[in-house]
């Protein structure tokens, strides 16, 4: 596929590709774009081109945040610049003749960009001289609905794709193959190839893991793959949920991040040393060390919805604390020992709803703190760390709102950031918590109407 904006040229040109769809990454992981036509997107391709800053001032619900001070009713919404990546140019095979190019804002408005604040932390680790790589895995589930239907119905008693629980079942990805293959081929046509693809436990619900790759690229499929998986699933009039629950009879939906270094130098794995146990180099275990200690003041970043908090309980595969061990599935973070190829940590707190290009920033970034500060993490657990006790500052956050102002009030974020970036988000994640606020439950109503 094109790489550069002249293979991009000479492609529209071979074709006779009239239109090509562009699209930014908002604050929540949306994908918000439109279709250009060729002479403006070629311009654009050159010199950038404007977009409306009101995806920086809006929620997932497109509502206005009335708390930052970037943009809003006292700025007038101008159009902040955007940047084109060739780099991330791909087909779309749901949409023949027709390319997809993401951008990434500019200017005042690229210190608040997500994709933004993870090339500036991968610039850092750069400067290390380390490189980055990564992928992401998420659960998701499927269902026989539509948007209308989910909405007729109010969301309640939706019929999924699958019943029961039936975890890694080839008899139920045999039974579906057709819809097994048909998103397998989608990712490997739009160059963002899964590693593995099965059925998790729980009705409908299906785990992929994406191929690693450098940091950067691993969220841009990261974030595609979720945008797209849905495109698919709703052209064959079903829907595909990455909620991080949907249900509180079922476990949450994770998404997870494996993260790896290299030395630039040499290649080799900066993780593995073969005389440490576990093969755990120094710079892993420092690595780990910062993400421990700084998980608790970027877990907004990372859990960044409400919906986000309903996972995080006791017996649903979902740490509760900034814990770490060998294996270990019931901690934050698992260290993979995998020798020289595979050495490596997955950043097991995020879930399925996760925004990549943040999640990912924070969990680089606070790992890379801990490579320069040298910060040695806490003695792993072993067994299962739901039933240990563990020290009070590992303790995570309860709530997006109480993550939001841990986060706004972290200067180890500010330093790493940007003071821009923390004070903005911050706010809508405040504004995100209000608005959930203001909502009267099922559950309250279930509760407190005839009995209180």
């Amino acid at each position: 596929m094109a790489k550069s904006a002249q293979d991009i040229v000479q492609l529209i040109d071979e074709r006779g590709i009239e239109y090509i769809k562009v699209g930014v990454f908002d604050i929540d992981g949306v994908l918000r774009g439109k279709y250009l036509k060729k002479d403006k997107f070629l311009s654009a391709l050159d010199t950038g081109f404007g977009f409306c800053d009101v995806v920086l001032g809006w929620d997932s619900n497109d509502q206005l945040y009335d708390n930052v001070k970037f943009t809003g009713w006292h700025t007038a919404y101008p159009d902040a610049p955007v940047r084109l990546v060739p780099d991330s140019a791909r087909e779309l095979p749901l949409e023949p003749d027709t390319l997809l190019v993401l951008g990434e804002f500019t200017g005042a408005a690229e210190k608040l960009c997500p994709r933004g604040v993870l090339r500036r932390v991968l610039e850092r680790a750069d400067a290390m001289g380390l490189a980055v790589q990564a992928a992401c895995e998420y659960e998701f589930f499927l269902f026989e609905e539509t948007p209308h239907s989910v909405r007729e119905k109010n969301y309640q008693s939706l019929k999924s794709v699958t019943p029961g629980f039936f975890g890694y079942s080839v008899l139920r990805n045999s039974v579906h193959a057709e819809i097994y293959h048909d998103l397998l081929r989608l990712c490997q046509e739009m160059e963002m190839p899964l590693e593995g693809l099965h059925t998790e436990t729980g009705p409908g619900v299906i785990e992929a893991a994406l191929l690693h790759d450098t940091a950067l690229a691993a969220a841009d499929n990261g974030a595609l793959f979720k945008t797209f998986t849905k495109v698919w699933a709703q052209r064959l009039d079903m829907m595909a949920t990455f909620m991080a629950k949907w249900s509180s009879e079922y476990p949450g939906q994770s998404g997870h991040i494996h993260i790896s270094l290299q030395h630039k130098d040499s290649g080799a794995n900066a993780f593995y040393d073969a005389g440490e146990a576990q093969g755990m180099a120094a710079v892993q275990r420092w690595f780990v060390g910062g993400q421990q200690q700084l998980m608790p003041e970027f877990l907004a970043m990372v859990a960044s919805t409400v919906n986000s908090y309903r996972r995080m309980v006791p017996g649903m595969w979902a740490p509760l604390d900034a814990t770490w061990g060998i294996e270990n599935r019931t901690c934050a973070l698992r260290v993979i020992p995998g020798g020289e190829k595979s050495q490596r940590v997955e950043y097991r707190i995020a879930a399925a709803d996760m925004n990549p290009y943040l999640a990912m920033a924070a969990a680089i970034a606070s790992g890379l703190q801990g490579i320069e500060d040298k910060i040695e993490p806490t003695a792993a657990v072993v067994g299962n760390a739901y039933d240990q006790t563990h020290p009070g500052a590992l303790r995570l956050p309860q709530t997006l709102y109480e993550a939001a102002e841990r986060l706004r009030d972290s200067a180890a974020a500010r330093a790493l950031f940007g003071s821009e970036f923390v004070e903005h988000f911050s706010q809508t994640r405040i504004w995100e918590e209000r608005e959930f606020r203001k909502a009267v439950t099922d559950w309250e109503l279930q509760r407190y109407f005839e009995i209180i």
